[in-house]
């Protein structure tokens, strides 16, 4: 059969869409990049924002006008707790949840383990499932309610195949992966990924995203002494600047905690580069709030921003508050946005004589350079001779809009 897949949102549904999309190859199937052709579409939803919403929706009408006759599966956040409207406005859908998709699909679980990211230089290992945090602008607490952690076992295999295939950058994903507890082995975050710098090879680990308060002085020490094997490269989730509305988001840190942490954590960690995700307009957000929030910000020295624009959530606390006008709030993402550009260009300044080890990726869009990755997370453009898929050290000469120039 051909099989087209449409993934929305983070990079678990990256890497669950990747699971199933070599379950399918591995059964003699064909994947392809358009659904006009296809006997199964699956769109893997993501539920963050209402525009994911919206975005999901419009693919699945979109695959229905260009083919009516494939059988179209909506799977992920929105198709958990957006069934209803789903089936409203697509009514020719199906809704199928991911836990029970692969008897759907194959007749048998499968765990989710990925040998091949088809296409990409780094690879993506989901270890963790699940919060229940609870913050009272997320739905992701009852989209994916259950903790769950694979078996360090499997996860090891499953990195030392990634290695085996060429793979030179592993990125450790989930929901919330400062949780991870191997029941098996009572085996936490910072002894799994101790275990995981001792498998030869040469390769580097790069974590998604880690909450804040999940990282513990006992993981602090074991990537601070992972060397070369460990991206110098943390996203703290921030959300707010303002000590009041992250009380109020449910956020279990004070401004004050966020600053003091990270300041160990740059004891600890040489050059690191720390990026954050911050919400523009939550309910309660003042303009004293807003701009203490943007002071916090520029204080911290994050070497970028990852801005969402406050939209209530089905079943969220603060989607029962009294709302800013949207026009506010896009007012305040719009300053954070001009933030996060003036961030990542000090960033990328500040790198100038510097020498980074990279990873090489892919054509720049003008195919005049090779687009690489440094440790860092700082994007370089290095010459066309430079080896594809390798980590390589290079000298970064100038920057430019942010973007580095190494050779």
């Amino acid at each position: 059969m051909k099989i087209y897949i449409k993934t929305f949102g983070c990079r678990v549904n990256q890497v669950e869409s990747e699971a199933l999309l070599e379950e399918f190859l591995r059964r003699g199937h064909q994947i392809i990049n358009s659904p006009q052709y296809a006997d199964i579409c699956i769109i893997n939803t993501c539920s963050v924002t209402r525009n994911a919403d919206k975005d999901a929706l419009k693919e699945a009408n979109l695959i229905k006008r260009k083919n009516p006759n494939a059988r179209l599966i909506l799977t992920g956040c929105f198709a958990r707790h957006g069934a209803k409207e789903i089936l409203e406005k697509v009514k020719e859908a199906e809704i199928v949840q991911k836990e029970n998709l692969p008897q759907n699909l194959f007749k048998q679980n499968i765990d989710w383990t990925v040998k091949e990211h088809h296409g990409k230089t780094r690879a993506f290992v989901k270890i963790q499932d699940g919060c229940t945090n609870f913050c009272t602008y997320c739905i992701v607490p009852f989209t994916r309610p259950i903790k769950t952690s694979k078996p360090k076992k499997i996860v090891l295999e499953e990195i030392k195949t990634l290695i085996a295939n060429g793979y030179k950058e592993i990125v450790l994903t989930g929901i919330n992966i400062g949780n991870y507890f191997c029941t098996e082995t009572k085996t936490n975050l910072a002894g799994l990924v101790k275990e995981i710098f001792a498998l030869d090879g040469s390769f580097r680990i790069r974590f998604s995203s880690i909450e804040i308060p999940t990282v513990t002085d006992e993981l602090l020490e074991v990537i601070s002494k992972a060397g070369n094997k460990f991206c110098n490269y943390l996203h703290l989730p921030l959300q707010s600047g303002s000590s009041k509305v992250l009380k109020e988001m449910h956020r279990h840190y004070t401004a004050e905690d966020f600053e003091k942490r990270v300041q160990e954590i740059r004891q600890k960690i040489k050059d690191i580069f720390i990026y954050t995700d911050i919400i523009a307009g939550f309910p309660t957000e003042s303009l004293e709030d807003f701009e203490n929030s943007i002071a916090f910000v520029s204080k911290i020295g994050f070497a970028g921003l990852h801005v969402f624009s406050y939209s209530p959530r089905p079943m969220t606390a603060a989607a029962k508050l009294p709302q800013l006008k949207p026009a506010e709030i896009k007012r305040r993402a719009d300053i954070l946005r001009e933030e996060d550009l003036i961030l990542r260009q000090k960033a990328a300044e500040s790198l100038i004589n510097t020498e980074q080890e990279i990873l090489v990726e892919e054509k720049s869009k003008n195919e005049k350079f090779l687009v690489a990755t440094a440790a860092n997370f700082q994007k370089a453009l290095v010459p066309l001779s430079t080896p594809k898929n390798t980590l390589v050290k290079v000298k970064i000469t100038k920057s430019q809009d942010s973007i580095c120039y190494g050779k």
